[in-house]
């Protein structure tokens, strides 16, 4: 790919996270164009259709969850507030997007959604996490990754719809944590 034609798609691409960020995964793609500084044409040429952009900036946000997950798992203090802080993390990473909690939430249980193998990477993420905390003993047994995602998806859904910023439902997720704690 030619450096111009590179930089447009990554134009595109960033402006179509910043509007999806304030309008949902619903929003114009002219907008998104306009934002980006590109005609029509060339957001089409990279992405001909708003699943193939969307599953373009699924794909930022999938490393921003491979590194967030990393940063978690890294968290060396005690390990109920590794709970916390992975209950926390996890609500940040899918209100990302004006839309964002439930349509994450929606496609972990729909496999033929568009971006569920995206999200498949979140739920092993929460996998990963969830297993490091019932070695450790801080997990009633029976609790799943599938609990934390539907859980704080849940939550963050209800937050999103209320247009209320993720962090203010800290208190409301640590709730939760103590209903999964031992």
């Amino acid at each position: 790919m030619r450096a111009d034609a590179r930089r447009n798609r990554d134009l595109i691409v960033e402006s179509a996270r910043e509007v999806f960020r304030e309008q949902g995964y619903n929003a114009s793609l002219d907008l998104v164009a306009k934002r980006a500084g590109v005609g029509a044409g060339t957001l089409y040429r990279h992405f001909p259709s708003r699943e193939d952009l969307v599953n373009a900036v699924m794909q930022v946000w999938v490393d921003r969850v491979e590194e967030a997950t990393e940063k978690v798992l890294a968290f060396e203090g005690p390990p109920r507030e590794l709970l916390d802080q992975w209950l926390m993390t996890y609500a940040e990473l899918i209100s990302l997007h004006k839309g964002g909690p439930a349509k994450i939430t929606a496609a972990m249980v729909q496999p033929d959604s568009p971006i569920a193998p995206k999200c498949k990477v979140l739920r092993d993420a929460t996998s990963r996490v969830t297993d490091r905390l019932h070695e450790e003993g801080v997990l009633r047994e029976g609790i799943t990754a599938e609990d934390v995602c539907r859980l704080v998806g849940g939550v963050a859904t209800v937050a999103d719809g209320a247009e209320q910023p993720v962090s203010e439902i800290e208190p409301l997720l640590k709730v939760l944590a103590a209903g999964m704690a031992r």
